[in-house]
């Protein structure tokens, strides 16, 4: 069984950065695409990024594009989003989840997660 943890979220002023990471327990990441999402309160859970098995593919949600960069560390069992540029409109738990695929490609559907993170909270704001 698949466990994902999420970490690195906290209070950020507008402009800042904050790098999240998700690690995985259980079972190795070499065969999930992984995506990262967020929930902003009031408002439904949206993709922001997802990365393939290897890294090869990757994709943006259009608010974060040149913004946040997804990546992963196979032999370390973890993936991160780097988040620059951070406005108040960020603000959101943000959520990593994995993916069993044998596809060299990723995707930011939400049903088609396999597991799920807790999520980290990331607040941005003056």
């Amino acid at each position: 069984q698949l466990q994902l943890v999420e970490s690195g979220g906290g209070l950020v002023q507008p402009g800042g950065s904050l790098r999240l990471s998700c690690a995985a327990s259980g079972a190795t990441l070499n065969f999930y695409a992984m995506g990262w999402f967020r929930q902003a309160p009031g408002k439904e859970r949206e993709g922001v990024s997802c990365i393939s098995r290897t890294g090869g593919t990757t994709n943006y949600a259009d608010s974060v594009k040149g913004r946040f960069t997804i990546s992963r560390d196979n032999a370390k069992n973890t993936v991160y989003l780097q988040m620059n540029s951070l406005k108040p409109e960020d603000t959101a738990v943000y959520y990593c989840a994995a993916d069993f695929t044998i596809r060299s490609m990723c995707s930011m559907g939400i049903d088609g997660m396999d597991y799920w993170g807790k999520g980290t909270l990331v607040t941005v704001s003056s």
